[in-house]
């Protein structure tokens, strides 16, 4: 059975995917540092008969990480999906104007811990000739919004090396690809809700055509 690992999972878009992937026959482990959190989304998906595993870890702590996915390969094997798309609200934004050091660095440190998740199954990937690795930010890593400037920073430097990350692993059979959401998730608009967006996750494991692509595809 295939295996999708979903960093930063939540009760929205984590969820969603986490559903979409486990309907066709996927199992699940979802990887975040509240506990509590986990084991009531992993019941929630068990309940739904998804075969779905919590595994704790701090996105700023390597040692965390690698521990984690230790555990993972441990006890489900090695991942055909990896999927990072975590957020951290508690980090403040800074308008263009105001972006200092101080306030981007925490940005940088949150948003590149994707680089120390994705060299977790990279060698797997490249071993096997086969995986998929996608990368979630906001809109803003493409189109910058002036308010949101430190985030965009970060987002967009993450978003570059995943582009370089898909040039190099194409040859390899692995795909890898950057997905920027320039919706408010959830506000109610048409194709705004969690569960349409994660549609979009399994097109592109599935078709595996687009590096860089953009939800919407076009401009709401």
């Amino acid at each position: 059975m295939s295996l999708i690992v979903i960093v930063g999972a939540g009760p929205g878009m984590g969820l969603e995917i986490a559903r979409v992937f486990g309907r066709t026959g996927f199992t699940v482990a979802l990887v975040a540092r509240n506990q509590a959190k986990l084991s009531s989304l992993t019941e929630q998906l068990k309940s739904e008969g998804i075969d779905a595993h919590g595994f704790t870890a701090d996105l700023l702590d390597e040692e965390s990480i690698t521990t984690a996915f230790t555990q993972i390969r441990a006890t489900l094997g090695t991942v055909d999906v990896l999927e990072f798309s975590a957020a951290d609200a508690t980090l403040p934004a800074a308008g263009v104007l105001d972006v200092t050091p101080a306030n981007l660095q925490p940005q940088l440190d949150f948003y590149f811990s994707a680089i120390h998740v994705v060299r977790q199954v990279v060698d797997d990937m490249i071993a096997a000739k086969a995986g998929t690795i996608i990368v979630t930010t906001g809109g803003g890593s493409i189109n910058p919004t002036p308010s949101f400037a430190n985030i965009n920073i970060a987002s967009a430097g993450l978003r570059n090396w995943v582009l370089n990350l898909h040039n190099v692993l194409a040859e390899h059979g692995v795909y890898a690809a950057h997905l920027a959401i320039n919706a408010w998730i959830g506000s109610g608009q048409p194709g705004t809700s969690a569960a349409e967006i994660a549609l979009t996750y399994l097109e592109l494991h599935e078709k595996r055509s687009d590096a860089d692509p953009r939800y919407p595809a076009a401009p709401m």
